[in-house]
């Protein structure tokens, strides 16, 4: 004969945990790259409610403390929770008065354990993160993924940004790259991304990060054309395509 369990039981219903089994509401692709002055970063506005682009004012670059800049791609209600975090470890540090401040590099390694704990907790954070950041003139860019994968580089994109955008990334980016040629080598960027990107919209913003701080944009559009013989008759030369 099974035995009852008690109500306070923690094998009871109220001990049973919640996970989140996929994102809801999401953000595509984050691009960004060094520049001659600081950090240039790129993201459009939208908010895809499974495959409906639901929200277009979704902004997804805040910045961090002094010296860092953060942008993320996937579920925003995480984003908002690691916002959260980030604004404790802001605070904590600010306590101690010391005269000193947490740097993109601290920033970008609390971010890499905060990840990985909470895939090994089965629990992820739904989330792909860029960080960058100037301090003492020197740049730093990295990025984490929803399982911990961390790396720092001259440039760096989440989501479909890592197949389409990284290419041009690649073979445009330089070391003096100006803040103009920059601006327009990451509208480049989204532009392909927004042809390609079926949760991509036209409504995007572009912050910078230097010595002085940080600037974001104000939201525009750019400029596009949808007349290419490829757009016209996409399946043309593809051999058994619907």
């Amino acid at each position: 004969m099974a035995s009852k369990q008690p109500e306070n039981s923690l094998l009871g219903p109220e001990s049973d945990s919640q996970r989140t089994l996929y994102p809801y509401v999401t953000g595509t692709s984050v691009v960004a790259l060094k520049y001659e002055d600081g950090i240039l970063m790129a993201a459009d506005m939208g908010g895809s409610y499974g495959s409906t682009l639901r929200y277009k004012s979704v902004e997804r670059m805040k910045p961090i403390g002094k010296h860092s800049l953060l942008g993320a791609s996937g579920e925003i209600s995480d984003f908002q929770e690691i916002l959260r975090y980030l604004d404790e470890l802001i605070l904590y540090d600010n306590m101690w008065d010391d005269g000193n401040s947490l740097g993109p590099k601290e920033v970008h390694s609390y971010l890499t354990r905060v990840m990985y704990n909470r895939r090994n907790k089965f629990n992820p954070l739904w989330n792909s993160l860029v960080l960058g950041g100037v301090k003492n003139g020197q740049k730093y860019l990295g990025t984490v993924s929803m399982i911990g994968v961390n790396f720092e580089d001259n440039h760096v994109a989440t989501g479909f940004g890592n197949h389409l955008a990284r290419p041009i990334l690649r073979e445009e980016w330089h070391e003096n790259l100006s803040f103009e040629d920059g601006v327009k080598l990451l509208e480049k960027c989204m532009r392909v991304l927004l042809y390609r990107d079926r949760s991509a919209v036209n409504k995007l913003q572009i912050a910078k990060i230097t010595e002085e701080g940080v600037t974001i944009s104000q939201p525009y559009s750019l400029k596009t054309y949808w007349e290419f013989s490829a757009f016209a008759n996409p399946t043309q030369g593809a051999i058994g395509s619907w």
